[in-house]
């Protein structure tokens, strides 16, 4: 994943960057991910409009519920519900990976904006988390999926702009994303795990 993706040897703002093919594949396989959560309760959201008394497939109980979840204001803070943004966003992640496992190779600006986008996307997965936990009180184990998939591809897109001068870095930040990216996501999304478990602490272990 972290191998050295080939570069023009040109100034950093009109260079192309491309990508291994490990790096590709962890963009398709990611965003799929979050193409498939994004669809599965998309549909679940359309069947609740239609039967308010309809009950998705992966609500087990009162805490593991994602009716309550689709049911929240914070589940359509623009207007919309949230998953139709996440089937564009998540499809563009795709698009991406699939573009560089074809050997496309992209401008400083286009890394940058999949930075941005996949930041913005960990903010919003982020606030998502924080309503979910303390003050829905419930958790969506899709939605759980989409933020996996979203803080996996932010950090290794940020380590790939890290690594390969995109953004700039120290060379001691650069040589330990060489081998040590995935501890990153995997901090991140152990945080998450040890917020859940602390928060409903009495209904796993009782």
């Amino acid at each position: 994943m972290t191998t050295k993706a080939a570069v023009d040897e040109r100034s950093p703002d009109s260079r192309s960057l491309g990508a291994s093919r490990a790096f590709a594949w962890m963009l398709v396989v990611t965003g799929a991910a979050g193409v498939l959560a994004a669809w599965v309760i998309t549909l679940d959201k359309f069947k609740l409009l239609e039967d308010p008394t309809y009950v998705p497939g992966c609500s087990f109980n009162p805490i593991v519920a994602c009716g309550s979840i689709m049911k929240s204001d914070q589940a359509s803070v623009f207007g919309f519900p949230n998953p139709m943004l996440g089937l564009v966003t998540y499809g563009m992640v795709v698009a991406i990976g699939a573009g560089l496992l074809a050997g496309a190779r992209y401008r400083r600006w286009y890394w940058l904006g999949l930075n941005t986008g996949t930041f913005l996307g960990v903010a919003f997965c982020t606030w998502l988390m924080v309503q979910s936990l303390y003050v829905i009180n419930a958790l969506c184990l899709w939605c759980c999926l989409a933020w996996v998939a979203t803080i996996v591809m932010f950090w290794y897109v940020t380590s790939h702009n890290l690594r390969n001068g995109v953004l700039p870095a120290p060379a001691g930040l650069r040589r330990f994303l060489d081998e040590f990216t995935w501890v990153l996501p995997v901090l991140h999304i152990g945080i998450i795990g040890m917020l859940i478990l602390t928060r409903w602490w009495d209904l796993w272990f009782r």
